[in-house]
């Protein structure tokens, strides 16, 4: 077991998500996940859900409105249906993390890159967001029902004044990086894909890092505690689930 001193706390596991793959597992409170764009230009579609009761999910809506903002970045939390906090964004060398887009779909894909077949191209079939989110789900029992709107790590969108969405190229660069730190037990689905808004022409999704630390419990004084009131109280509701 090794340590990595940008968290002071000892790697558990690391794992490499190829361009355009999909994967899931359960990361446990007290766990930080980084996530990082090995070349740059990564998009991370990522879904998240209670482990012990998976009707409970991640909320876009709530996330938003609790604070104040658009997007994700270092000091934000990622809100449930119930009021209580996913995970912490503890370290985020990106500075802007889409919330509003959703993923790309088959028909999107086929419109845009080409159709493929899995019969012909094999591993190298063009894979979309949706589908690859949905497999993953699969493997707990979960499906269509469930998927709710993503995060969309390392990809920039801004929204102009005739509510346009605009995707900015470039918003992340080779090693870019964002910590996750669990504060629930929880069910994680990511995705690979290129961002639908994506303007590249050529189908081209990137390899992505994931590296799991042990980074123990929060601190009063944590800066994703006292970003605001409505996190404080976020935090209060998911320690007590935890009061043995």
């Amino acid at each position: 077991m090794t340590t990595d001193t940008r968290t002071a706390g000892p790697v558990l596991w690391e794992e490499h998500l190829h361009s355009g793959s999909h994967w899931s597992g359960v990361v446990r409170r007290g766990t930080t996940l980084r996530l990082t764009d090995i070349d740059g230009g990564a998009n991370v579609s990522a879904l998240f859900y209670n482990q012990e009761d998976r009707l409970e999910r991640y909320n876009m809506a709530d996330t938003l409105k609790a604070q104040h903002t658009a997007y994700l970045t270092k000091g934000c939390v990622c809100y449930s249906d119930m009021g209580r906090i996913l995970c912490s964004l503890t370290e985020d060398t990106c500075g802007w993390h889409d919330t509003m887009s959703g993923v790309s779909n088959a028909a999107m894909v086929a419109d845009k890159y080409g159709a493929t077949r899995f019969q012909e191209q094999r591993n190298g079939v063009y894979k979309n967001g949706y589908d690859s989110l949905l497999n993953e789900l699969g493997k707990y029992g979960l499906g269509k029902r469930d998927i709710v709107a993503n995060v969309n790590f390392f990809s920039k969108v801004t929204v102009g004044h005739e509510g346009q969405m605009y995707f900015r190229p470039g918003a992340s660069r080779a090693g870019n990086y964002v910590d996750l730190r669990f504060e629930m037990h929880a069910l994680v689905a990511f995705a690979t894909c290129q961002h639908p808004l994506d303007p590249e022409p050529a189908y081209h999704p990137r390899y992505v890092r994931l590296t799991a630390f042990a980074t123990g419990p929060v601190a009063q004084d944590d800066p994703c505690r006292i970003r605001c009131p409505e996190n404080e109280r976020g935090f209060r509701n998911t320690e007590m689930l935890y009061v043995s």
